[in-house]
């Protein structure tokens, strides 16, 4: 049995069959999710963990600071 080069659906490798998800269907939802973030949020991510970690560090503690120095 040959399994190298073998079309995984009939007549596409598995490269051609990624390119096409990628462009067919994830590059939709990739699109929505910038225009739903650009609506929702001003094209900010992580907003909810972003708020959460504030709301649960703690002032002084090595670790717990809001922001990188």
């Amino acid at each position: 049995m040959v399994l190298v080069g073998r079309n995984v659906l009939d007549g596409r490798w598995t490269f051609q069959i990624v390119e096409e998800y990628d462009a067919v269907y994830w590059g939709a939802v990739r699109a929505f999710l910038v225009h739903a973030l650009g609506d929702l949020t001003d094209g900010r991510e992580h907003v909810h963990e972003s708020e959460m970690k504030d709301r649960r560090r703690s002032d002084g503690v090595p670790g717990h600071e809001r922001r990188p120095s």
